[in-house]
């Protein structure tokens, strides 16, 4: 039985042995993101016992599960009419070719001007209460410096079904992340898999790094293709452009992987910035012109089915003009 302030379930014998996190997001409308966050404030009992922990296990035959859904906070991210650029939308889901300089959402340091805010003020009222609070979902993140294709969930279904696409990454369904770099160098195989177990770095939080450690990394998995090879005036190798897919999520993921194999990302300012002095050899004439402050990455293809309908749908974006410009400027070296 669902109403506006619980939600009621009583498990069976097929249940037992199930984590509870799953068993809700199993029998109800609500997104894994919410179910976590509903248990960690004490939201969730079982046979009137509040649960903390959404890895505790249905023990018993029959048992009752009480879900009590708190008032929507509204007053905690506001609405700003910032300028979106939306390729799709209908009643469930957003697409937008997101612009760089754009955070996803307010975090420490940026509580105004992130994409949260700009969908606030774009969807309106239409959104549900996702996380405990009157906000789109964001199913997956883009770098505040990367640009390109992102998906919005708008309202629990949605996000709900989004999430297991991103979750399975593509293993047994038809979501696809492709990102277009541009780097320092070519690699000398043309095409290849990078697998490594990624974690964060321990001198600096802000940033992520690869390890031998299965214990305390993550494994980050991206193949990726050189699309375009450039050459400076002495035909040595300068950089390329080159074209990845992702099979995991991680952190950064691209760009640690990248400078992993010693090509990072062009204006990488966290991974690879001994390169960016090349930078240096163009004209004062080309700098000023170019004056670009964020890394060369772009999401540039991205395919998923439709939470509702289960459509194929692929949305595809060409790189933005500030970085067919700074390969143009470096082409020239």
């Amino acid at each position: 039985m669902i109403n506006n302030k619980s939600i009621n379930l009583i498990t069976n014998k097929t249940d037992s042995g199930k984590r509870i996190d799953q068993f809700i997001s199993q029998n109800t409308e609500l997104s894994r993101q919410r179910i976590s966050k509903l248990i960690q404030d004490g939201y969730v009992s079982v046979n009137e016992e509040v649960i903390t922990i959404k890895k505790n296990k249905i023990r018993g035959d029959i048992e009752k599960i009480k879900i009590i859904l708190p008032k929507l906070i509204e007053d905690i991210l506001k609405p700003e009419n910032i300028s979106l650029n939306i390729l799709y939308e209908d009643d469930y889901i957003l697409v937008i070719d997101k612009q760089s300089d754009l955070v996803v959402h307010p975090g420490a340091g940026n509580k105004t001007g992130t994409l949260v805010n700009a969908i606030l003020h774009h969807c309106g009222k239409s959104l549900s209460g996702i996380g405990g609070h009157i906000r789109p979902g964001i199913v997956h993140r883009l770098d505040k410096n990367t640009s390109g294709l992102m998906i919005i969930a708008k309202n629990d279904l949605a996000h709900n079904n989004l999430s297991k696409q991103f979750m399975d990454h593509g293993r047994n369904g038809d979501l696809e992340r492709i990102y277009d770099a541009l780097v320092w160098g070519i690699p000398k195989i043309g095409s290849g898999k990078i697998e490594t177990q990624i974690r964060r770095n321990d001198r600096d939080k802000t940033k992520m790094m690869t390890t031998n450690s299965m214990k305390n990394g993550k494994l980050a998995i991206t193949t990726y293709k050189v699309i375009e090879k450039i050459y400076n005036h002495k035909n040595d190798p300068l950089i390329s452009q080159i074209r990845c897919k992702l099979y995991t999520g991680r952190t950064h993921q691209i760009r640690v992987h990248l400078d992993y194999i010693g090509h990072p990302v062009i204006c990488d300012q966290k991974y690879g910035k001994g390169f960016n002095t090349k930078l240096k050899s163009l004209s004062n004439d080309c700098q000023n012109q170019l004056k670009i402050d964020r890394h060369a990455l772009h999401s540039s293809k991205l395919s998923f089915r439709h939470p509702i309908g289960n459509k194929p749908m692929t949305f595809e974006s060409e790189l933005p003009d500030d970085l067919k410009l700074l390969k143009n400027m470096l082409s020239g070296i």
